[in-house]
């Protein structure tokens, strides 16, 4: 029996290992987000760090799934259960060339230059105020936020996508949430929103309602949102524009 313990410990215990890493390790690679017109700013600011090593991912030792598995639905999060998620999803090759100011109700979409497919992960940085949506690394589209007031704050780290609804309702506020895809279990989600100076969300992201239909439509279940709120992505080897 001391044998058979022996032998199990020695095959568990790597695999363990490799776990562990996948989940801590995560979190160290989420740098910081930027756009070009803002590196300078933000390189002055001794609180943000814009040139942060990457951290490698480990190899996954999982089998693949069969061709014709059906995906896993994501399971769904409450708002403080955030998700680790592996660093080369956060690789950023092309941002979008954004002239003058970014104010509210502001928003740019152009996929012209990117992929046609790839995995799409979502961007939110609350302090600046913006969201980003990339595909294969490549950003297609930006835009100026609204975000949970002082009482119902946003919540901070990865949420999957659970659920679309392109005229969802609200059933706590009786609210029209157009082009809803929620976050966590507890009632956050991406919706469109008359994005104004000075308005805030009980918790949701806010963005043009003409923005949100725009997202929903590249979207799909599973796909990542990372919410900030001052950490960037890096940058500094993107592309500008097409």
């Amino acid at each position: 029996m001391a044998a058979l313990i022996k032998a199990l410990a020695k095959s568990i215990g790597p695999k363990l290992a490799i776990g562990l890493a996948l989940g801590g390790g995560a979190w160290a690679a989420m740098h910081v987000l930027e756009r070009p017109a803002e590196r300078a700013a933000a390189a002055s600011d001794p609180q943000v760090s814009t040139a942060a090593a990457p951290v490698p991912a480990p190899a996954s030792t999982s089998a693949p799934a069969p061709a014709s598995a059906a995906p896993a639905k994501p399971a769904e999060r409450r708002s403080d259960q955030p998700m680790a998620i592996d660093p080369r999803a956060l690789t950023v090759k092309r941002v979008l060339a954004i002239d003058g100011p970014f104010r509210h109700g502001d928003y740019v979409w152009d996929e012209k230059g990117a992929p046609a497919s790839g995995p799409v992960i979502i961007t939110i940085d609350l302090k600046a105020e913006t969201l980003s949506v990339f595909r294969a690394g490549y950003e297609i589209g930006a835009a100026v936020i609204l975000y949970g007031a002082t009482d119902k704050p946003s919540p901070l780290g990865a949420f999957p996508i659970t659920q679309k609804d392109a005229d969802h309702v609200s059933n706590l506020y009786d609210a029209p949430m157009p082009y809803a895809q929620r976050l966590t279990s507890d009632g956050v989600f991406i919706h469109g929103s008359d994005v104004e100076y000075g308005r805030g969300t009980h918790g949701c992201i806010g963005v043009p309602t003409a923005f949100a239909k725009k997202l929903f439509g590249v979207t799909k279940l599973g796909d990542i949102v990372v919410i900030t709120n001052g950490k960037m992505l890096n940058v500094g080897k993107a592309q500008v524009g097409a």
